[in-house]
């Protein structure tokens, strides 16, 4: 998240401190909601209240580091990682499909001594690898088969990540989508692109009936016996009302609301801190998503450009 002045001046970087400071405020709001959420489930599973909190400081430490480690580098050297990191997340993303684990009934996880999502891994590998291919064809993306031909080499990626996590492979499609469309100059192709995708999207869905299932139990959950989860969660919310009930106050986090921690802490935090609290998290995300944007528009060249570009697109899109 760094911003920088442009070719022929003193090259000084410099922090985006609205930035950092929205994800200062995310980061500690989301470690105070997590304990809140999942103490009851932590004391059931684990004896001990503080055992998610404990994995997700953790987490979050080595995430900071990171973030300031790539934040000092020439943000250029990436592009030799671009191919090999989107080779080695079809590689990965193989590997999840023939041995990885699964956990209540999708198998999305593979343990190297620590468990993992490839998907993630492979968010931002498409990232990487569209930004310097884009970057590579970008006086010819307006021809339709150019543009068609990068959208096709994540294909592979989109394919194996959505075959247990489809919600996933939609991400990466429309990352890919967005990352396009900055460097194009004509919008009347990415109509044709929408009607293929929604082809495709059609087809996918009706593979599985799984699928299909879920789309029916999110229109209706009360008709179906699977509702159950949406259902608990939407009477967090609805008990939560304008101000909620108070921060570690949520009876629905007490084993009513299946994956409290997890999925569904959205609605822990409606019931806790009401419609104002969740207001003023979504308010922190659209801070965050806005500073990409700034420093996409920012940035010295095309290559900087789709990769803060390619970061507000997944931020927006999940």
């Amino acid at each position: 998240g760094e911003s920088e002045e442009l070719p022929g001046s003193s090259r000084k970087k410099k922090y985006d401190y609205t930035l950092l400071a929205a994800l200062a405020l995310l980061l500690l709001a989301g470690l105070v909601i997590l304990q809140s959420t999942s103490a009851w489930n932590g004391e059931v599973k684990f004896n001990d209240p503080y055992y998610y909190l404990k994995k997700q400081v953790f987490a979050t430490t080595i995430g900071i580091a990171a973030m300031f480690v790539t934040a000092s580098m020439d943000y250029h050297v990436l592009r030799r990682f671009a191919l090999p990191a989107y080779l080695a997340a079809v590689l990965l993303s193989v590997a999840v499909l023939l041995v990885g684990d699964e956990y209540n009934g999708s198998r999305r996880w593979l343990s190297l001594g620590f468990s993992f999502h490839a998907s993630e891994f492979a968010k931002v590998a498409v990232i990487l690898f569209l930004a310097d291919r884009v970057t590579k064809y970008a006086d010819k993306i307006k021809k339709m088969r150019v543009m068609a031909g990068i959208m096709i080499l994540i294909l592979p990626v989109a394919g194996l990540v959505g075959a247990s996590n489809l919600s996933t492979a939609i991400i990466i499609l429309g990352i890919g989508v967005i990352l396009v469309f900055i460097a194009s100059p004509r919008y009347g192709q990415f109509i044709w692109m929408g009607v293929v995708g929604c082809g495709f999207m059609a087809v996918f869905l009706a593979m599985e009936s799984y699928r299909l299932e879920r789309l029916a139990i999110w229109r209706n959950p009360e008709a179906y016996e699977k509702g159950y989860q949406t259902l608990q969660g939407l009477y967090a919310i609805g008990s939560g009302g304008l101000f909620g009930r108070g921060l570690g106050n949520s009876v629905q986090k007490l084993g009513f609301v299946p994956e409290a921690q997890n999925d569904m802490i959205f609605s822990i935090i409606c019931e806790e801190l009401g419609l104002f609290g969740a207001g003023f998290i979504l308010l922190l995300f659209l801070i965050l998503i806005w500073r990409f944007y700034v420093i996409a528009s920012r940035a010295p060249d095309l290559f900087g450009a789709l990769i803060a570009a390619g970061a507000m697109g997944h931020m927006l899109i999940q």
